[in-house]
C-alpha cells in the first residue's frame, strides 16, 4: 500500500465550510415554485456596474501592460488612491508606501500573519471566528487562541489580556464582523490597540465590510494616532480591506493591506512567492470604482441596510429564535431546535429549502455554544427573499 505524504498541519485543518455545506445539496431537488434559498456565503452575485466593466474591458483591449506582471505590492495609482481616501475617511495620515494590494483580503491576512508568526506561536481571535482565518493559522501550525465574546458578540479587551502569553504575536478583529454582523464600537477598537501596544503584539483589524457599516463618519480613530504603524519595538496596527464586496469584484480577487513600510517589505517576500503580483485587470477595476462609484456604493449600502432591517424584524417575530448579531452581510442567531446546529442545518436543506452554515463552523469543537447557533448570509437575497426565508423558518415544527 502506498502512503501519500501529507503535511500534518494541513491534514488537521478543517474542510472549507462553504464547500462542505454545498455537498449537502447532492441528491436534493427543489420545486420550481420553491427554489433553494442559499444564505450560506456572503458574496455579491451580480456583476459590477457597467462603467466598471467597461473600464476593465477597455484595459483588456487597449492596455498591453494590463496583461503583464505588475509591481508585487500593487499598482502605484491604486495604492495612492486608497491611501488618500482612507486618510480622509479616518482622519489620519497614510502614505501610499504603507498600502499593498493583494489577491483578495484572505491573501492579505495570510501575508500579514506570515510576517508576524510561525509554527508554535499564538494569535488571539474572537469566537465566533471567521473560519478562513482559523484555517490559515492551523495550516501554519500557529495556535489560534479563542476569545469568547458572549451573547453580545463584542470582544472584551480585559478578557483578551488574560489570554496573551509569551508566544502571542497578534490579536485579530473583524468589524463589521463575519460571522456575527456586529459593529465594534470605536472605544473597543481603541482599547484593543492600547492592549496590543502595551503587550508588544500586533493588532490586525479586518474591515472587509466597512462599506456597509450602519454608522456614519469614521468608525474608529486608530489611524489618527501618529504611531499607528508601530515603532522599532512595537508592531503596530494593521488594516485589511477587500474591494470585492463594494464593487462586486469577487472573481477578480483584489484586497489591501495598510501597515508600516517595514512590514510591507516583508509582505512583499510572501506575495512575490505566492502570486508574484495581484491581477492587473482587477486593480484597474478597483481604481476606477474608487474614483467613480462613491454614489453607487452609497446606494449599495442603503440596500444592505434595508435588508438588515428586514432580517432583524423578521427574526424578532420568529418564536424561539434569538438574534445575537445582525449587520453588514450577516445575521448570527440561536435556533430553537433540539437538534445540534449541524444536523439542524442539514434538515433545513431538505425540509425548508434553505442552505446556511451551523455555528460549529465558527467555534472551537469544545464550545457547546456552536451547537445552538447559525449564520445567515443575507446579502444575496432582497427583502422579498428575506420575507420568504422567514415564512419557511416560521413553518418549521420542532
Amino acid at each position: 500500500m502506498t502512503v501519500t505524504p501529507l503535511n500534518p498541519a494541513l491534514a488537521a485543518t478543517s474542510a472549507p465550510p462553504v464547500m462542505e455545506a454545498r455537498r449537502w445539496l447532492e441528491g436534493v431537488s427543489f420545486a420550481a415554485d420553491r427554489p433553494l434559498i442559499n444564505v450560506s456565503q456572503a458574496a455579491p452575485v451580480d456583476p459590477p456596474p457597467e462603467g466598471l466593466r467597461r473600464a476593465i474591458a477597455e484595459a483588456a483591449l487597449n492596455n498591453p501592460a494590463a496583461h503583464l506582471y505588475g509591481p508585487v505590492l500593487g499598482m502605484p495609482e491604486l495604492r495612492a488612491e486608497l491611501a488618500a481616501q482612507w486618510s480622509r475617511a479616518y482622519g489620519g495620515k497614510i502614505a501610499a508606501s504603507q498600502v499593498a494590494i493583494t489577491q483578495g483580503c484572505n491573501q492579505a491576512f495570510c501575508a500579514v500573519v506570515a510576517t508576524l508568526a510561525g509554527a508554535g506561536d499564538e494569535v488571539v481571535i474572537p469566537t465566533p471566528w471567521y473560519f478562513n482565518h482559523k484555517m490559515w493559522l492551523d495550516m501554519q501550525g500557529i495556535r489560534a487562541v479563542p476569545l469568547p465574546t458572549g451573547a453580545g458578540l463584542i470582544p472584551d479587551p480585559k478578557v483578551a489580556a488574560a489570554l496573551i502569553s509569551a508566544r502571542t504575536r497578534a490579536i485579530v478583529l473583524v468589524s463589521p464582523n463575519n460571522p456575527g454582523g456586529v459593529e465594534y464600537p470605536a472605544a473597543t477598537l481603541r482599547a484593543f490597540r492600547e492592549l496590543a501596544r502595551a503587550r508588544g503584539v500586533a493588532l490586525i483589524v479586518d474591515e472587509t465590510y466597512r462599506d456597509f457599516d450602519a454608522r456614519s463618519g469614521a468608525v474608529h480613530d486608530l489611524f489618527a494616532d501618529p504611531d499607528w504603524a508601530g515603532t522599532a519595538t512595537e508592531p503596530g496596527f494593521v488594516h485589511l480591506y477587500s474591494f470585492s464586496k463594494a464593487y462586486r469584484l469577487t472573481g477578480h480577487r483584489v484586497g489591501a493591506i495598510v501597515a508600516s513600510t517595514a512590514r510591507l517589505a516583508e509582505v512583499e517576500k510572501f506575495l512575490d512567492t505566492v502570486a508574484i503580483c495581484p491581477g492587473q485587470l482587477g486593480q484597474i477595476g478597483a481604481l476606477w470604482g474608487m474614483q467613480n462609484l462613491a454614489q453607487w456604493v452609497a446606494g449599495e449600502r442603503a440596500e444592505i441596510l434595508a435588508r438588515r432591517a428586514a432580517m432583524s424584524e423578521g427574526l424578532a417575530a420568529l418564536p424561539g429564535w434569538r438574534t445575537l448579531g445582525c449587520g453588514a452581510y450577516f445575521a448570527y442567531v440561536e435556533h430553537p431546535s433540539p437538534l445540534p446546529s449541524p444536523e439542524f442545518a442539514r434538515r433545513l436543506v431538505r425540509e425548508a429549502g434553505v442552505l446556511l452554515l451551523p455555528g460549529t463552523m465558527f467555534m472551537p469543537a469544545t464550545d457547546p455554544a456552536g451547537q445552538r447557533q447559525l449564520r445567515i448570509a443575507f446579502a444575496n437575497i432582497d427583502t422579498d427573499g428575506i420575507a420568504e426565508l422567514m415564512r419557511r423558518l416560521g413553518a418549521l415544527t420542532f
